[in-house]
Parts: C-alpha cells; structure tokens; sequence
C-alpha cells in the first residue's frame, strides 16, 4: 500500500528551532510498503499497521496484510493489538502523575506503599549443588527500583534458576490474580537478585501497578482512563474493549511448528489488570500517547506531565556497574538495554545513550519499547520522530523491530 503524505496529527505547537531540517523522502518510504507486505505475502506474518510521525505530522500510514489471516479479513487502521509490554510505559506515566502530586516519592521503599514487601528475601542459588539460601536485601526495594528493572523481582519465563521456578509454580502471572492478590504473591516468594544490583526484567511494573491502585484508591484500568486514556483520546485502548468485536487482530500459527502463542482476549475481562502486559491498543491510540512524550508531556493543549518529567524518564537510570541477568541480551539483543548495546534504561523505556556501538540507526536520547507478541515503539526527539509498529508476531519479534528501524531512518534526508 503506497505510503501517504503527511497530514496533520495534533498541534503539538512546535517552534521552528525545535524542528528538525530533515524530511522523509516519498520513494523511500515506499520500501517500508514493499518489505512488510512481502512480509505478508511469504507467510511470515499475519499483517501490520505501522505510523511514523515527524514533527507532530503523519508522514506514514501504512497497512498491511489481514487482521485474522485464517478467516482472510483485511487489516485495518483501527485494528487492535494486544500491547503487552509497551503497557509499561502507561504504567509509568501514571506513577509519575502521582508523583509530580507529590503522593509518590521514587525513593521511597516500597514496603512504604506495600507492607508485604517488608520481610521480603533475596534467594541466593549455590552455583554448583543449587541449594536455595534465604537471606536479608542489602538494601530496600525502591520505586525508582521498580520503574528500571533493578528490584530483584523477576520474570519466571525467561532463563533457569530456583527463583524464577518458585515463580511459575506460584503462578504470579495467572490472569486470575487481582493486583493484590499478584502482589501478595510476589511477596512470599524471594526476590532474584539484591535491590539496585541487577538489570531484571521481570515483574516490576506490575508491581508499581498495584501502588498506584492503593495510593490513588482507584483500580488500574479507572486510573488509566480517567488520567491518561480517557484525555488523550485513545478511546481503543485499555484492559478490557468490550467495543472491540471484529476488530482484535488474531495472531497466526507460527510458520515452523503450527503451534500458536496463546494471547488474551480483550474482549473478555479479566481479574488481573497489569501494569506490564494487560493492555490492548491501536497503532492511532499508541501514537498519540507517544507524541504526548517527545512533545514533552503536552498534546493537543492538555499537560500530562511536566518536560522534565519526561527527561527524567527518557534519562539512563542504570548505575554504573550494574549486572545484567544472562536472559537480557539473548531476550533482547540489539534492543538490549546494556552499555556493550551503546544503551541504558530509563523508567520504563531502554534509551539510547552512546553513538555507534548498537548495530541499529538512531540517535543518542532516543527512548523505546516493545511487546512479546509484536508490537513496538519509539521516539526520537533529535529528529522529533515518532514510530508505532502493530503487528501480532511474536515467534520473530526482534526480526521486525530491527527491520522497521533501518527502513524508517534510511528514509530521513536532508
């Protein structure tokens, strides 16, 4: 489908000095067109919507290939994806509104705002009988622990160890739990690693979920739709679309096994909201939210969050010297968040910190996320860019995210 011309996407209300002298060149744009509906045609997913925005303008909307490949009904714009991580950065924003009011502070413990997190250990692993020894953090789990991944909680999907079994066998990622039950959950289990010590992507922010609920008194999903959602217009995005029938995108079986990856239905509400992977959206909603951001917090006349607000959150919290789990580079590869990638990670976005070193185009201060089941963002406020890929691939996720970076900046001249 040939790309179109820019047409306006807010008034995000730019000078002339903060616009980049750079433009995206029409013939170029096209190949984006080319190798994702080839994409399509060879199998290898089920279809694509994919936005880019330059200076608060839709310089491309492409779509692609088929909402539900098995029934043969054609993608639309207005599809929807299930998110799932690029629910972190929602999440995120929602605490930082609470706390430019003051009610979170990210030093705080979090035992402050959860009291079971009180008595919680660290498991350490003997490396060669694996023996499992309780003992006490070297220091409180933090907020701004939680919001970059160095609180010792942990995922137990990727990687092997005691603790990350303890956690599968606990079922923490049922959808069955309620935040508080989640968290009450998590609680009782040891943490992977000692606070501030180690990059772990794990449960995290669903965790900062649960403290926005007990701090605002509200549950995730109102609090998102009354602060967030609900303003920026993103009308299709949220925890459970009731409004959604015929419009999910359906994931196809993976092209080597035929199995599928089973995904959540939006359509049907769930116990758990999660702050880490509940939502569902459409590439338009992500955009908006998105262009809030390198707009320093403001669209279309309403401020979310303050600009520096957003710098603290697109800024590298990793301390130096910080330990990776082992499951971060294969998990994550070119998008690792590690300095031997040339990045770091913020609160709830890995950002781009150094020139050279990533194998992938960008510039330094760009700040981005992803989904396991194929969705991806990012933003660019060198170049005030903004890009959203929807797509429902989650066998090849990384294949995509690294294909729509080179073809986007291979098509920014001067």
């Amino acid at each position: 489908m040939k790309a179109q011309k820019m047409t306006t996407l807010s008034n995000p209300d730019l000078s002339p000095l903060d616009r980049t002298s750079f433009h995206f060149d029409e013939d170029r744009l096209q190949r984006i067109s080319c190798v994702f509906e080839a994409e399509v045609e060879q199998g290898r997913i089920p279809g694509a919507v994919i936005l880019v925005a330059l200076n608060g303008e839709i310089a491309l909307r492409l779509t692609c290939g088929y909402r539900d490949r098995e029934a043969a009904e054609p993608m639309r714009e207005n599809d929807i994806f299930r998110i799932a991580s690029m629910t972190k950065p929602v999440t995120i924003v929602a605490a930082l509104m609470l706390a430019e009011q003051g009610r979170i502070l990210l030093p705080d413990a979090v035992a402050s705002y959860l009291p079971e997190f009180a008595t919680v250990k660290v498991g350490v692993e003997d490396a060669a009988t694996g023996d499992l020894t309780l003992v006490d953090p070297a220091q409180s789990m933090t907020v701004q622990d939680l919001m970059r991944h160095t609180s010792g909680l942990t995922y137990g999907l990727f990687g092997k160890s005691r603790v990350k079994t303890m956690y599968n066998e606990a079922g923490v990622f049922s959808l069955l739990n309620s935040n508080q039950q989640m968290t009450t959950k998590l609680a009782q289990l040891p943490l992977a690693y000692h606070p501030a010590t180690t990059f772990d992507y794990g449960m995290s922010t669903d965790v900062l979920g649960r403290i926005v609920e007990v701090v605002s008194g509200q549950s995730l999903g109102e609090f998102f739709q009354e602060n967030i959602l609900g303003p920026l217009g993103m009308m299709d995005t949220g925890f459970h679309l009731p409004h959604g029938h015929n419009r999910i995108a359906q994931p196809q079986p993976d092209p080597v096994t035929g199995a599928y990856v089973p995904m959540a239905d939006p359509l049907v509400a769930m116990p758990w909201e999660s702050g880490g992977a509940g939502l569902s959206s459409t590439a338009g909603d992500y955009l908006r939210f998105a262009q809030m951001l390198l707009n320093g917090g403001e669209l279309d006349g309403k401020r979310y969050l303050a600009p520096s607000t957003v710098q603290l959150m697109a800024s590298d919290h990793l301390p130096p010297g910080i330990a990776f789990d082992p499951a971060t580079l294969p998990l994550f590869g070119g998008e690792a968040p590690m300095p031997s990638m040339g990045q770091g990670f913020g609160l709830g976005v890995a950002v781009r910190t150094q020139p050279g070193i990533n194998p992938l185009p960008g510039s330094v201060g760009n700040y981005y996320w992803g989904g396991a089941l194929g969705t991806y963002f990012w933003i660019d406020p060198k170049e005030q860019l903004v890009a959203v890929m929807m797509t429902q691939a989650p066998t090849n996720r990384l294949r995509y995210r690294y294909l729509i970076q080179q073809l986007v900046y291979q098509a920014l001249v001067s």
